[in-house]
């Protein structure tokens, strides 16, 4: 259980009193010039992997979420985008309930994963057993430090795998899928913490990968790496897509139009439109997402 808990890096929780505008107030405002209005969702056609309904999400008394639907297709890759504190990170953490490591948090609704529609925000699941099958990487590298071979084989070891053969064999498979193996196939047994942030980054998702999880929690992944490192991160999902379900937050919207399947916008802890990345980006169906990849806010 102390492995399982050191492998969970410490997050900032929310501190509402940083925001600069009441919801309330702001939603006001925006009813008026006729911005806001019910979301538009598309019913995607493909089988989902799991599916929020109505879900809301409190910091104490601050209401981060309000009422949010997100459909999440299996086998794909689904963008999260919006400007600032608008709760899409709120919303990735629900997925494998960081935000229970804080008092004060409570959610209502559901994210449910199918096709056996257990919803893993209920009270009765365990958030252990949820974060065994729900992987993710976050916004900066963090390996352990530990030697590379470790830093994949820990979380395999948590889970009752001990043979060295069968860690063995894992191990390599997962730094090959993360593209990472022929760069350090020599030097195993080294610190990871002698790798470049973009190799880091990628150890970081063979040691997510290792366990097998059903889906990946991708939390702006890239926003700390140089321009190659990028690029690298986003062949790694063209490739990952055909084996597990992403869910990736980002700030980037020409990366969310490289990457993923299908994008939601988020605005006020409210979803405003989700659709097929081809179509989010080309004809937009809500004037709020219109407005904001066209650049007049955020």
């Amino acid at each position: 259980m102390s492995e399982l808990a050191f492998s969970t890096p410490a997050i900032e929780p929310y501190d509402p009193s940083l925001s600069r505008t009441s919801a309330s107030s702001t939603d006001e405002d925006e009813r008026e010039q006729g911005l806001m209005g019910p979301p538009v969702l598309i019913r995607p056609k493909r089988a989902l992997r799991a599916n929020v309904r109505n879900l809301s999400f409190w910091y104490g008394g601050f209401q981060a979420l309000h009422a949010v639907n997100l459909p999440v297709v299996n086998n794909g890759v689904t963008a999260l985008i919006g400007a600032s504190g608008c709760g899409k990170s709120t919303l990735l953490r629900c997925f494998n309930r960081m935000h229970d490591l804080y008092p004060g948090t409570r959610y209502d609704g559901d994210i449910l994963l199918l096709p056996e529609e257990k919803n893993i925000v209920s009270e009765k699941i365990d958030p252990i057993m949820v974060r065994l099958r729900i992987g993710m990487v976050f916004q900066k590298p963090n390996p352990f430090p530990k030697s590379i071979y470790e830093n994949v084989a820990s979380g395999l070891r948590v889970r009752g795998i001990t043979q060295r053969a069968a860690l063995d064999e894992r191990v390599e498979s997962s730094l090959r899928q993360a593209a990472l193996w022929d760069e350090v196939k020599d030097r195993l047994h080294q610190s990871a913490l002698g790798l470049s942030g973009g190799q880091q980054q990628r150890l970081c998702i063979a040691r997510t990968l290792a366990p097998n999880p059903e889906i990946i929690l991708f939390d702006e992944p890239t926003s700390a790496l140089d321009p190659i490192a990028t690029a690298k991160i986003e062949d790694l999902f063209h490739e990952l897509r055909s084996d597990y379900t992403i869910v990736i937050v980002t700030h980037n919207m020409q990366q969310a139009a490289r990457i993923s399947d299908y994008t939601a916008f988020m605005h006020l802890g409210r979803m405003v439109e989700f659709q097929a990345t081809d179509d989010f980006f080309v004809r937009p169906s809500h004037r709020r997402t219109e407005q904001y990849i066209t650049g007049r806010f955020g």
